[in-house]
């Protein structure tokens, strides 16, 4: 069983992900502020990874004119990310899957958050390149995600203070401590310079970085 399908970890998911990701509510409505710098007041939004919803319900919290197409693999995910919208969960149609699951869009922007570090480089590229055929010209992605250099001496520094963070949040000190391991073995974590990288091979510009907290980084990008 996955975490992602787990009944106790899909409804702790909301308050462990906020005791992991330094700020977590603030990450969503800075990302609501990017996408409305170029979508319209009636925009189409793809979220991918949209289980557990958060960053759906501060979407469209900021943007009440906004609909969204939300993806995810998980059924169970999904279903949570329904009860956290509520009455605004009919504003969003919703897709059991990955990327090739997703509508052709055009969409107005997209999102994709806490969500490419669990994919290996290539299949991270094909779904950065997905996503772009998928927005119109001139429409903003923006992602956020580990990204730290592994092999840096200094990565394990980084992974130290993700861990105290999670302690000081509530996180029992043996499970954050052991964190540090589970990262470094369990994600395919590149370096922000490869994540640049990436972003641009799939045909974005204007890759700008707009969050970073320890090892997590955010950028928003343009489809020219």
């Amino acid at each position: 069983m996955t975490p992602f399908s787990d009944p106790a970890a899909v409804s702790g998911y909301a308050q462990r992900t906020a005791r992991i990701v330094p700020g977590l509510q603030d990450l969503h409505r800075m990302a609501a502020v990017l996408l409305a710098e170029r979508a319209p007041g009636d925009a189409r939004i793809l979220v991918l990874g949209a289980g557990g919803g958060l960053e759906l319900k501060a979407l469209g919290d900021m943007q009440p004119g906004w609909h969204f197409d939300g993806v995810d693999p998980s059924s169970e995910m999904l279903e949570l990310a329904r009860t956290t919208l509520g009455p605004m969960a009919h504003r969003v149609r919703w897709h059991e899957g990955y990327i090739d699951d997703a509508p052709a869009g055009p969409f107005d922007g997209a999102t994709c958050l806490l969500t490419l570090h669990f994919l290996p480089t290539a299949e991270r590229l094909k779904t950065l390149a997905e996503l772009h055929l998928r927005l119109r010209p001139g429409a903003s992605l923006v992602v956020a995600h580990h990204s730290f250099p592994v092999e840096d001496p200094f990565g394990d520094r980084w992974l130290a203070r993700n861990a105290a963070f999670a302690a000081a949040s509530g996180v029992p000190g043996v499970q954050a401590k052991a964190s540090i391991a589970a990262i470094k073995e369990r994600l395919p974590v590149l370096s922000p310079e490869q994540d640049v990288d990436l972003l641009r091979a799939a045909g974005f510009a204007d890759i700008e970085l707009f969050y970073g907290a320890f090892t997590f980084k955010g950028w928003v990008a343009r489809r020219p």
